[in-house]
C-alpha cells in the first residue's frame, strides 16, 4: 500500500500518531529527499520513541521519478510504501503528483494523509474574510513569465498565496509597490518555527519595513483581492448584446479563439 504522508512545515510535534505508526512498518520511503527524511525519522525517534523503520530509502523527484516508477512501480501495492516531501502537504507544488498520476493510470490503491500546510496555515493567519483563495505556489524566478504571472496573481479577482524566497521577497515586495502600492498584504515568516512572525499592511509601507531588515527564513505571502468597479461580460451575455456586427465580432474575438473576420461572417448570416 502506497501512502503519501505530511511531514511537519516547523514545530516536529506536529506530526501525527498516525504518521508515526506508518513510518515505523514502512518498508520502502520515496522521498523528496533522503537526507531531510532520515532526520526527522531519527528526531521522532529521539524525542517521541518512535521505532526507526528497518526499510529502504530512495529519493523521487521530478528528475529521476519516471525511473523511479519502473524500478519500484510493480510493489507499490504489495510492499508498505510512504512517499514524503521535505516538509508539508506532499503532492501540493510537489513531485508526488507524479506518484498519485501513475496510481490512478494503473488502478493502484493509495492514500493520503491529512497535515500540516503552509498554504493554508498562512490563510487561516491572514484574517481576510473570504473564504475562497487562489494558490500560485513560486512564481517564475524572473522576465516576462514572472510579470506575466504576477500580474494576473494580483488581478485575478481572488486572494492569493504565493511562496516566496527569501533572496526574492524584497524584489516581490518593489514589484507589487510598482503596480499597485495601496494593496494589502499578509507575509507570513518561518510558519511553526521559532522565529515564526506575521506582518500585515499595505504593499508600501511593508516595503519600506523590510528595507531595515535582513530578510531570512521561508515566507508565505497572501495577496488580497481587488475589487473591480467593473462587471465582466462574459461570452454568452456578449452574444446577447444589440450591437453592430463589426463591434461584436470584436468582442466575441478577445473571449475567443476566432479571428474578427471569422465571427464577422458569422453574425452577418444570422
Amino acid at each position: 500500500m502506497l501512502t503519501f504522508i505530511p511531514t511537519p512545515i516547523g514545530n516536529p510535534q506536529d506530526i501525527t500518531l498516525r504518521a508515526m505508526k506508518l513510518f515505523e512498518k514502512a518498508e520502502l520511503f520515496l522521498c523528496e529527499d533522503t537526507r531531510q527524511t532520515k532526520r526527522l525519522l531519527k528526531l521522532l525517534e529521539e524525542r517521541f520513541g518512535m521505532v526507526y523503520p528497518d526499510a529502504q530509502f530512495h529519493s523521487f523527484n521530478e528528475h529521476n521519478g519516471e525511473e523511479r516508477l519502473a524500478q519500484f512501480g510493480d510493489i507499490l501495492e504489495s510492499k508498505e510504501v510512504v512517499y514524503v516531501s521535505d516538509a508539508g502537504m506532499p503532492v501540493i507544488s510537489d513531485p508526488g503528483q507524479i506518484l498519485v498520476a501513475y496510481c490512478q493510470q494503473n488502478g493502484i490503491a493509495y492514500d493520503v494523509l491529512p497535515g500540516a500546510s503552509a498554504v493554508t496555515t498562512a490563510y487561516a493567519a491572514s484574517g481576510f474574510e473570504e473564504g475562497k483563495f487562489l494558490f500560485y505556489a513560486f512564481l517564475p524566478h524572473k522576465g516576462k513569465e514572472r510579470n506575466t504571472a504576477l500580474s494576473e496573481a494580483m488581478n485575478n479577482g481572488y486572494n492569493t498565496v504565493l511562496y516566496e524566497a527569501p533572496h526574492r521577497l524584497a524584489k516581490l515586495l518593489d514589484e507589487i509597490v510598482e503596480m499597485d502600492a495601496e494593496r494589502e498584504l499578509f507575509l507570513a515568516k518561518e510558519i511553526s518555527k521559532k522565529y515564526q512572525h506575521y506582518y500585515r499592511g499595505n504593499a508600501k509601507s511593508l516595503r519600506d519595513d523590510f528595507q531595515e531588515m535582513t530578510i531570512r527564513g521561508e515566507w508565505v505571502v497572501v495577496i488580497k483581492a481587488k475589487k473591480s468597479l467593473h462587471k465582466s461580460l462574459s461570452f454568452d451575455e456578449v452574444l446577447t448584446l444589440d450591437l453592430p456586427p463589426k463591434v461584436k465580432a470584436k468582442l466575441l474575438a478577445q473571449l475567443s479563439d476566432r479571428p474578427v473576420k471569422e465571427w464577422y461572417e458569422t453574425l452577418i448570416k444570422h
